[in-house]
């Protein structure tokens, strides 16, 4: 491994991958020691439109003969923002008009929940058991893992944790909630997808309530559901949305989206509420513009659609006790972590890809470009069933 990564780098594990990447394209990731992989996490649904898309370099080159960073977010007017912000609202509902640009998921959540406060007045806030929302501490204390929390209590007080998907638990959404924050698909949670009008009774009860719906659309967001964002698949609309991962096509940004009503409150009381620094860098909005596009007029959220059919046709295996999930955001769930670890090692050595979700060891993800040819596609299954069946014989042998 790199001499300078471990000398100076910090990990975060004490098994890191260490794969040198030499350069990536399409959905290709190229080492420096000449083997090339197939990524079928996209960067943890980042790439979804592939590595080093033509239409975003050329965005990025056009914007780096203009200017970088020149101002804290909001103060200056710089037209790879408001162009973005004006394109993104466009393919939203009417009442998620107003953007405010960060530069993380993690971020984008941390400003949801303190807009959610101050608008209401409330402290109470209501997230999910399985949940992920980010490490920094606000995004923490809704993330529901303890195994994640306990090591830095305190964190923010009056926060309660409902079963995802438990119709009964809504009821105690009440008056005394200034929000509650959900996904609408657990990507870390193992790719749990609730039951069919769930959200719906959820909304209901956040409006009934008074208390303001956070989806967090990090993961699911642009395309990757089969939609452009899968509270469309739900036949709702938050009060607000977070944004990341995908949004920048491989650049760093994140983004909460509400009404201008609502937004407004970090005006006052006082001015300057939440502010960034380097929040909705001209670079990556101009990046997320070219993005937008590329989702846009590829129609790559149908593309996810076709991803899943392909996916949910081939992967048909013994081991495989369930593949759950949405789009081309899918979880093969298998017997055990050894097995798990089995598959994706076997995977990773004949040129796939895989990785886990965060609070599950049995659960792979299978979260590949949008934009993925079939024929690249098949292979990439093709490594997987071998694989899968390969574990199985060596089981079978012990």
């Amino acid at each position: 491994m790199n001499k300078d990564f471990v000398n100076h780098l910090a990990w975060t594990s004490d098994h890191p991958l260490g794969l040198e990447i030499a350069s990536a394209e399409g959905p290709f990731l190229y080492l420096k020691n000449g083997d090339t992989l197939i990524d079928f996490i996209s960067g943890i649904a980042v790439s979804s439109i592939g590595h080093r898309h033509p239409s975003v370099l050329h965005a990025v080159r056009s914007q780096l003969d203009a200017h970088l960073h020149v101002m804290v977010y909001g103060e200056f007017i710089q037209l790879p923002q408001v162009e973005y912000a004006r394109n993104l609202t466009g393919i939203l509902p009417p009442s998620l008009d107003c953007v405010y640009f960060t530069m993380s998921g993690t971020e984008a959540n941390e400003g949801a929940l303190k807009l959610a406060k101050k608008y209401t007045g409330r402290t109470r806030m209501i997230a999910f058991e399985h949940s992920y929302h980010g490490d920094t501490h606000g995004s923490l204390s809704v993330t529901g893992r303890e195994v994640y929390q306990k090591p830095f209590r305190p964190l923010l007080s009056d926060v309660f944790f409902l079963p995802y998907g438990d119709f009964d638990a809504l009821s105690l959404i009440d008056q005394q909630v200034a929000c509650v924050i959900a996904e609408p698909i657990q990507g870390e949670g193992g790719m749990r997808v609730p039951p069919q009008k769930w959200f719906a009774t959820l909304r209901a009860r956040c409006s009934d309530a008074g208390a303001l719906l956070i989806l967090d659309e990090i993961q699911t967001g642009f395309g990757r559901t089969g939609h452009n964002f899968a509270f469309e698949y739900e036949e709702i609309v938050p009060d607000i949305l977070t944004l990341a991962k995908a949004m920048g096509g491989g650049m760093p940004l994140g983004a909460f989206v509400s009404s201008k009503e609502i937004m407004q409150t970090f005006r006052r009381d006082p001015p300057l509420s939440h502010v960034t620094t380097f929040g909705g860098h001209p670079v990556s909005c101009a990046a997320a513009n070219a993005t937008l596009d590329v989702l846009i007029n590829e129609q790559l959220s149908d593309r996810a659609s076709v991803l899943e059919d392909h996916i949910r046709l081939k992967l048909k295996h013994p081991l495989i006790c369930d593949l759950r999930g949405r789009g081309a955001m899918i979880g093969l769930e298998l017997p055990s972590p050894d097995i798990a670890q089995k598959v994706v090692q076997s995977c990773l050595e004949h040129g796939v890809l895989l990785g886990w979700t965060l609070h599950s060891g049995t659960v792979i993800r299978i979260a590949p470009p949008l934009n993925i040819s079939l024929e690249v596609l098949s292979v990439a299954l093709e490594i997987i069933l071998t694989a899968l069946q390969k574990v199985e014989d060596s089981n079978h042998c012990i």
